[in-house]
């Protein structure tokens, strides 16, 4: 199943091995989702609540998105006809790996560092993608589709709003520095160490390497 690649994707760049397949948390029933959560609709959502003996965990992902992917597979050709639907997904299961594996080291993840790694993934993702299938380099415009004019749900209220442009913006400018860092400089020699490091990082130090980072191209 498409969700499961995208998993062990994710897995691959970061060198983890989760003990959960998120296919065994997805529902695809939108009347389901709803029932769990009424709030914002959306064609994927990852539903969390706390119990007695820990998280009670379910992925919603829209079965029409399903159904693209599984008739035109973005990890054996990923292009412009299939891109919206592989975020989509990738979304989702960066969500689901994170936060499980988080919980897993007992350390507490804020909705905003959930939404941050994930657009960090997207952008991951789709080069690693591309480079494998076309050996294409890093598309121009990728950085501005993802980072530069973002298009945000306008069912957002304000908190939730802000939440996304923060997340969006702390990861356009990390996904910026690897831009300058590793692809144009063509020292990718160093990029699955940046990665993966990054990734195992707690919150208040991501924000400080970005901050260090990108304070070094401006």
């Amino acid at each position: 199943m498409i969700l499961g690649k995208l998993q062990g994707l994710l897995e691959r760049i970061y060198e983890i091995e989760a003990a959960l397949r998120v296919e065994d948390f997805l529902i695809t029933d939108a009347g389901l989702a709803r029932s769990l959560d009424p709030a914002r609709p959306a064609r994927e959502k990852l539903l969390v609540a706390e119990s007695a003996d820990g998280l009670d965990l379910a992925l919603y992902v829209d079965q029409g998105v399903l159904d693209e992917l599984a008739a035109d597979d973005p990890t054996e050709k990923l292009h412009d006809g299939n891109l919206a639907s592989f975020w989509i997904a990738l979304e989702g299961v960066s969500h689901f790996l994170y936060l499980t594996r988080s919980a897993t080291y007992g350390r507490s993840v804020s909705l905003l560092e959930l939404e941050m790694q994930a657009e960090i993934d997207k952008y991951v993702t789709t080069l690693f993608l591309l480079a494998r299938q076309a050996g294409a380099g890093v598309p121009a415009r990728l950085h501005a589709w993802l980072f530069e004019r973002p298009a945000f749900d306008a069912s957002l209220d304000g908190e939730g709003l802000e939440r996304y442009r923060r997340a969006n913006r702390y990861a356009g400018r990390y996904c910026r520095h690897l831009n300058r860092h590793f692809f144009s400089a063509r020292r990718s020699g160093g990029l699955m160490a940046e990665l993966r490091r990054f990734y195992r990082l707690p919150w208040h130090r991501k924000i400080r390497h970005i901050d260090t980072s990108t304070r070094l191209f401006a």
